[in-house]
């Protein structure tokens, strides 16, 4: 027989594997010091999106559009003369702070001066020095209040809540180097608030996005002290022995480094995702020892043959868990084939890691107990607790006597649950996992209320033509786009080239604030004349034109509504985008194809909202795509479609009743709550393999249908239970997280798996009595899987 000959391997060759596994540990050990956090925004949407790409081209063309990270201050003083002096040191300080290439704040702007000597524009800085009365300070903020190019940009209508921008070198916006220049720009800022006791705030997708990677890589750490403790502490109490203890935590700690070892391998980074697998694989790597060592106790107590028991047990339990493990190993690998990068290697990663961590068990836990001392009798205490044994009493005795009452209770869960599960909504939030009274939230909160928020929102303009962006034709379809977004209250004020052209016709006639109109064209080519920039020469519009002038871009900056909202404005906004730029006015038809414009609307917002939807999409697909093919390995061991339907449905139920939960609670359906589905029905398939090996075993033996049922609760029920808590702790430690997703997560899977046990243990053996009235012990024997 296969399993009894790997583990006489096993027990002969101990030597040989133990030396081979220390290698590969210390070769993966030193893959785990190479590993690096990821700092730039997960990859969810794949490469040949047509949003994806062109996003991308957008950012090879006008740079990356979440590059801003902006400093909030709400104070009726900013213009009193220390604070506005303390507001332009910080402005100064900061332009020197490495990654830093520019800081736009009412300190740092600058007025444009029409030289008719020279036929030029000037430019000079409002405050080019450091003020030295308060009349001064006075003067440059009615100068300011005259240029409304800078008007809900740099403060707010009621001018009490200000802002000031810093943008990030593009070079050092996607490396690690980036988290010290954030967190020194943010000691700075502090700095200045608690000089002139003003609260500051903080946000930007630089500054978001460093902070979510420092809790990633904190809370990484977090959760594998945590699994480790809170494991280590409920096998004590199983097996009462440190020793025992010691030894299966490290043996399980051996695949945590092969796990982070594969992710180095590979290439990967640690992200939110990558970062919950070191406690994942201690959770779910701990039941392996469990089983093994319960297995080695009872064969032991049994015939009291130390070597005997440990290849009894190495035979019995190496051949259950290893379906129990493909089958959690599905539960991650099906999203491995959600075509999205960050999903992919998740999925990839987790499922190795639980195949490797469960050869590592099987190989290990029998050599090391081999060469630790016979168990004593109060180390097998555990296997004859007096309430695991009374709670297994009660467990049988209402499979075999109220079946009915049992299919009445699940019946009634099922329906209150599916009325609750129609309830559930998909929407995310950009910030959606954390708390809030998170500073992160309360801050982005702030810039939403003073400023309608700070998450870019772009529309690419490609005029298909050399140098027609600065057409009048062009700017006036620009200026009517502008005008459309102005009806929608999520969206600032834009950034543009017709912005830009405003302000310079503004200073072109003498600054008047009346001016700040797009001129015609007849006054755009006296325009040009002092601006030569406008015919290409210069770098005005760096950023916003390319050096073609072909393709420009309008940037706003959003509140984060959530995906659904979002959804909402981009279906009413691209339409009427493309009828401004490609429906004729006068006719109503679509212009011909030489005149047509390609606008379409892009950014980091946009972005997210399409691989949010498509991450949901992705992950339901793989929810099913792991139950057919679970489905499909149990019909592969049982060969009886009747008894693959009882086992599938005991696996479902939880699923479903967490998903009532959901929905009663109004827990939203996201990427961080969708995973909980594929995780748990993966993990919960555990339990229904291991009970249906060990009723098949009792059946083997000759006993009657209703004993061998009998003996598997009793029998398999101890493991079963004693898994289930440690599932249950294992992933209860989530719900410390800082990121809501997270908490949920480990929340609703423990939920899920304490139901899954129950199921397993209660709904599933009376289902099993039920199918049997109606067919033979023979049958059942006849029909079996040779495995």
């Amino acid at each position: 027989m296969f399993w009894h000959r790997v583990s006489d391997f096993i027990l002969k060759n101990r030597i040989l594997l133990l030396i081979v596994i220390f290698v590969g540990t210390v070769f993966m050990a030193y893959q785990v010091t190479r590993i690096q956090l990821s700092y730039e925004v997960a990859r969810i949407l794949p490469s040949n999106d047509p949003d994806f790409e062109l996003y991308e081209s957008f950012k090879k063309r006008f740079g990356e559009d979440g590059s801003v990270m902006v400093v909030g201050i709400e104070t009726p003083d900013l213009y009193k003369l220390p604070v506005f002096n303390g507001w332009y040191q910080l402005n100064q300080d900061l332009k020197k702070s490495p990654g830093v290439q520019t800081v736009l704040s009412a300190a740092s702007l600058v007025r444009i001066v029409r030289n008719d000597s020279i036929k030029q524009f000037q430019v000079f800085p409002i405050t080019p020095r450091p003020l030295i009365s308060q009349a001064e300070a006075d003067s440059i903020r009615s100068l300011v209040a005259s240029l409304p190019f800078y008007q809900g940009f740099v403060a707010d209508s009621a001018g009490k809540a200000h802002l000031m921008a810093i943008t990030f070198n593009q070079k050092t916006l996607n490396t690690k180097d980036r988290l010290g220049f954030v967190l020194e720009i943010e000691k700075k800022v502090r700095a200045f608030g608690a000089k002139h006791n003003i609260p500051v705030h903080l946000s930007g997708m630089p500054y978001i996005r460093t902070k979510f990677t420092g809790k990633v890589s904190n809370e990484m750490v977090l959760f594998m002290g945590l699994a480790f403790a809170v494991t280590a502490v409920i096998l004590l109490f199983f097996f009462r022995s440190i020793v025992a203890v010691l030894a299966a935590i490290s043996i399980v700690g051996v695949g945590v480094v092969w796990s982070l070892g594969f992710l180095v391998l590979f290439g990967y980074k640690i992200t939110l995702l990558t970062g919950l697998l070191p406690p994942l694989i201690i959770v779910i790597g701990i039941p392996n020892t469990i089983f093994l060592i319960n297995k080695y106790f009872e064969e032991y107590s049994q015939h009291g043959d130390k070597v005997r028991a440990l290849n009894i047990a190495t035979e019995a339990i190496g051949e259950m868990t290893f379906f129990a493990n493909v089958t959690t190993a599905i539960g991650f690998f099906v999203f491995y084939f959600a075509s999205s990068p960050m999903l992919a290697q998740f999925g990839l990663v987790a499922a190795l890691g639980v195949v490797v961590t469960y050869v590592i068990c099987l190989i290990l836990i029998p050599i090391v107990f081999g060469y630790l001392p016979e168990p004593s009798s109060r180390q097998r205490g555990h296997m004859e607790s007096r309430w695991v044994v009374s709670f297994l009493t009660w467990v049988n005795k209402t499979v075999h006597h109220r079946r009915r009452v049992v299919y009445a209770v699940i019946g009634i869960l099922v329906v209150v649950s599916l009325i609750g599960a129609l309830q559930i909504k998909a929407v995310g939030y950009v910030v959606d996992d954390l708390p809030k009274n998170d500073p992160i939230y309360t801050d982005l909160k702030f810039f939403e209320k003073n400023f309608r928020g700070v998450l870019p929102f772009e529309v690419s303009v490609d005029t298909r033509q050399p140098g027609r962006v600065l057409t009048p034709p062009t700017l006036t379809k620009m200026r009517l786009l502008q005008r459309e977004f102005e009806k929608y209250p999520e969206f600032t004020r834009p950034l543009s080239v017709v912005e830009a052209a405003k302000f310079l016709y503004q200073s072109y006639r003498g600054g008047d604030p009346k001016y700040y109109v797009l001129p015609g064209a007849l006054e755009m080519g006296k325009l040009a004349a002092y601006a030569p920039q406008m015919q290409g020469q210069g770098n005005v519009f760096k950023g916003f034109l390319d050096s073609t002038r072909r393709y420009t871009r309008v940037s706003f900056q959003m509140a984060d509504v959530g995906t659904v909202r979002i959804r909402e404005l981009l279906t009413k906004l691209q339409p009427k985008v493309d009828s401004i730029f490609n429906i004729d006015a006068e006719t109503g038809k679509r212009v011909s194809n030489g005149d047509m414009y390609d606008v379409r609307i892009t950014g980091s917002s946009t972005i997210f909202t399409k691989g949010n939807e498509y991450l949901v999409d992705n992950l339901k697909e793989s929810v099913y795509l792991a139950v057919i093919l679970i489905t499909a390995l149990l019909a592969l061991l049982l060969r009886d479609v009747r008894t693959v339907i009882i086992c599938s449905l005991p696996r479902i139920v939880p699923l479903i009743i967490t998903a009532g939960i959901m929905g009663f609670f109004g827990i939203r359906l996201k990427p961080s709550t969708i995973l909980i589905f594929s995780v748990a029905f993966g993990i919960a398939s555990d339990g229904t393999i291991y009970f249906v090996a060990r009723y098949r075993e009792e059946l083997r033996r000759g006993l009657s249908i209703s004993k061998a049922i009998s003996n598997t609760i009793h029998q398999a029920g101890i493991s079963m239970i004693y898994t289930a808590f440690i599932l249950f702790a294992g992933f209860a430690i989530f719900a410390f997280s800082t990121f809501q997703g997270t908490v949920a997560l480990g929340v609703l899977v423990s939920i899920t798996l304490l139901m899954g046990m129950a199921a397993n243990l209660i709904l599933l053996p009376a289902f099993l009595l039920s199918l049997d009235k109606r067919k033979s012990r023979k049958a059942l024997i006849n029909n079996e899987s040779p495995v």
